[in-house]
C-alpha cells in the first residue's frame, strides 16, 4: 500500500508543479502515517483511509505552496529576518505542518483552541525533525505577534477569519482563506477594510471537487 501511496504522491506533486526532493516525500508520508496513528485516540480527522486522506488532505494542501511561494515572491518579511505563518484551526496540521516541509525557510505555526491538535503539531515538529514548525495552544483573537500570511482551510467564514485573525496579521501582511468553490455570500459580506485582491482556482489531482484560495489583505 505505501508504494502505491508514494506513487500517487509524486504523480500529485508532479501535476502540481512542485519539485520536491526524496526526504520532503519521506516526511509528508511520515506526517500522514502519524495522523492515522493519533487518530485512533485523538480524532484528528473524519477521513480514516489512507488513499483518500492522501487526496483529500495532503495533496489538497500541496495545491496551495506553489500559490504562496508566488505571492512572497517580491515581499520583505516583516520582521527582515524570515516568513511567518499562521495557520488558524489548524487540526491536525493541515496545510500548516505539509508548508512546513516544503517550505523550509517559512516558519509555521499551527495555532488550535485545542490542547490535543496543537500538542499533535508539536510531536510532528519533533518526530518529522522540522526546526521551523510549532504547534500553539490558544484562541488567535489573542495573538498579535504580525506573521505576514495567516492562512485558514475550513475554520470559518471569512468574516469571522479575518476578524478573529486580524491582531495576529502584520500591517503589510496577507489572508490565505481555502475555500471550495468561491463563496460568494461571504466575499459579498466581507467589510469595507478587508480587500480580496485575487480569487485563485486550483486543480487539486484525485480530487473531483471545486477548490480555491481567496487571498485578502487589510486596507484602510
Amino acid at each position: 500500500m505505501s508504494a502505491t501511496l508514494e506513487a500517487t504522491l509524486k504523480d500529485g506533486a508532479r501535476a502540481l508543479g512542485l519539485d520536491l526532493s526524496e526526504a520532503q516525500f519521506t516526511q509528508l508520508l511520515d506526517y500522514l502515517a502519524l495522523i492515522q496513528k493519533w487518530n485512533k485516540v485523538y480524532n484528528l480527522t473524519a477521513v480514516r483511509d489512507p488513499a483518500e486522506m492522501l487526496t483529500h488532505h495532503l495533496l489538497d494542501s500541496l495545491a496551495v505552496i506553489r500559490p504562496l511561494r508566488q505571492q512572497l515572491q517580491g515581499r520583505a518579511p516583516a520582521d527582515g529576518a524570515g516568513f511567518k505563518l499562521l495557520d488558524v484551526g489548524a487540526g491536525a496540521g493541515l496545510p500548516g505542518v505539509v508548508i512546513a516541509i516544503c517550505c523550509p525557510d517559512i516558519a509555521v505555526t499551527c495555532v488550535d483552541t485545542v490542547a490535543k491538535k496543537a500538542a499533535f503539531v508539536q510531536q510532528a515538529a519533533v518526530a518529522l525533525k522540522l526546526p521551523n514548525l510549532r504547534g500553539l495552544h490558544a484562541r488567535v483573537e489573542t495573538l498579535t505577534e504580525g506573521y505576514d500570511v495567516v492562512s485558514s482551510r475550513a475554520f470559518a467564514s471569512l468574516v469571522d477569519f479575518t476578524n478573529w485573525s486580524r491582531s495576529a496579521l502584520a500591517p503589510a501582511g496577507i489572508w490565505l482563506a481555502m475555500k471550495g468553490k468561491p463563496p460568494a455570500d461571504e466575499l459579498a459580506q466581507l467589510p469595507a477594510d478587508v480587500a480580496v485582491f485575487h480569487v485563485e482556482q486550483l486543480a487539486v489531482p484525485g480530487l473531483g471537487a471545486e477548490r480555491c484560495i481567496v487571498w485578502m489583505r487589510p486596507q484602510a
